[in-house]
């Protein structure tokens, strides 16, 4: 029974080898040409800024971190009532993990999956609860990439009854209980057996039809590449109006920005996104066309009024400025009413004292603190004119006598 088992196992290698395996999606190298995946018209104004929105999740550049983990292989089991059941998973960097106790030992895959591209499952000692339909899952975490291969597994009692056959869609394996079963999945496309730089593998590349100009006479604007490096080719009137986000392969957006439109700009700008590690081959075409700035609402005319007299001088505009006061501001005008009121009380003050001592001064010069008042004279009888002259007459004679007494006698 053994050797028949080594027997069978050995025909299904032979027969992996010839069989012609489909898959859900292209399994070869990809094609440098790339595949317009959108085409959009935009239109800006002269003078304003332009923004060409090329952004592509799949050309996010970030260090894998995980080393070869972004790679892996899973083998599941569904065909039958509940959900698919998870049987066995394989990272790129080696590592297997078989999910039911029962099933180590029995569910094998080649070490060397990730470096022949031989993902295949060999059953060992095929059981009644192994029928059904098997799925190779494919993942490449970092390039986004998923493909899938079914084949289905039937059990039987015969061994002469073992074969495999195409059913259009999958692959159909029958094989006899307690022997070996091998579920081919083949994939050796360079993107799951092989590892490059993918820094060197990314590029960017943004074009421009002038109108007129086919697609294979492009004009090359810019290079972008994930390691940093920048090329432009663009023509001496739009290279230094024309820019790509220095974070761009960060971001995964490429978008072209154009400050100031001209419009001489006007044309078809392509913009091409390449992933060779990952097979990406993208292009997004936009159709550029530039419009006149639109025209200010016109403001109505007011009546012209009477002309200015250019003898009156005119005068100086006077802008008053409201500064918000803080509390320091407060405390300081504070202090100046309080000197201002300060200095008027002390002034007050010297006021009062000089006019009670210039009271107290004056009391002081009579007897018994008051002053004496002057008591009126008598009012007499004017003398006339003749008295005057009389009187003046006899003065004069008196004086005469005295001056010659000796001669009277």
């Amino acid at each position: 029974m053994e050797l028949w088992s080594r027997v069978l196992l050995w025909e299904l290698v032979l027969l992996q080898s010839s069989t012609v395996h489909l898959f859900s999606g292209p399994w070869g190298p990809a094609t440098s040409d790339s595949s317009v995946v959108s085409e959009s018209a935009v239109t800006g104004e002269a003078g304003s800024q332009a923004v060409l929105r090329c952004q592509s999740p799949r050309m996010v550049w970030t260090q894998d971190r995980l080393h070869d983990r972004q790679r892996v292989v899973h083998w599941d089991l569904g065909g039958r009532p509940g959900p698919a059941r998870r049987l066995v998973d394989m990272y790129s960097a080696g590592e297997v993990r078989v999910y039911e106790p029962r099933d180590r030992g029995r569910l094998v895959l080649s070490p060397s999956a990730f470096q022949d591209g031989n993902f295949s499952l060999l059953i060992r000692a095929v059981e009644d609860s192994d029928a059904g339909l098997y799925t190779c899952n494919l993942h490449h975490h970092y390039c986004h990439l998923y493909e899938s291969l079914a084949v289905r597994l039937e059990v039987t009692d015969h061994p002469r009854a073992a074969r495999a056959h195409w059913d259009n869609e999958k692959e159909v394996l029958t094989a006899a209980r307690g022997t070996a079963a091998l579920l081919t999945c083949v994939n050796r496309a360079a993107v799951w057996t092989e590892r490059h730089l993918e820094e060197a593998q990314q590029v960017v590349h943004w074009d421009r039809q002038p109108p007129g100009v086919p697609h294979d006479r492009a004009d090359r604007l810019l290079d972008l590449y994930a390691s940093g490096e920048r090329r432009a080719y663009a023509p001496p009137f739009l290279r230094d109006r024309v820019a790509v986000g220095a974070d761009a392969f960060a971001r995964g957006d490429f978008s072209l920005r154009i400050d100031p439109l001209e419009p001489a700009d006007e044309g078809t700008y392509s913009c091409h996104l390449h992933h060779h590690y990952c097979g990406l081959h993208e292009r997004r075409v936009f159709h550029l066309r530039v419009a006149e700035p639109a025209a200010l609402p016109s403001r109505p005319r007011t009546p012209p009024g009477p002309s200015p007299d250019p003898t009156l001088a005119r005068g100086r505009s006077v802008v008053n400025v409201i500064v918000p006061e803080g509390r320091a501001h407060f405390f300081q005008q504070l202090g100046y009413v309080l000197a201002t009121l300060l200095l008027f009380i002390l002034l007050l003050i010297t006021v009062v004292l000089a006019a009670r001592q210039r009271r107290q001064g004056g009391e002081a010069g009579y007897p018994g603190g008051r002053a004496r008042t002057r008591a009126p004279e008598p009012l007499t009888p004017s003398p006339s004119a003749g008295d005057d002259h009389a009187d003046q007459k006899s003065a004069k004679a008196k004086g005469l006598q005295k001056q010659h007494p000796e001669g009277e006698g």
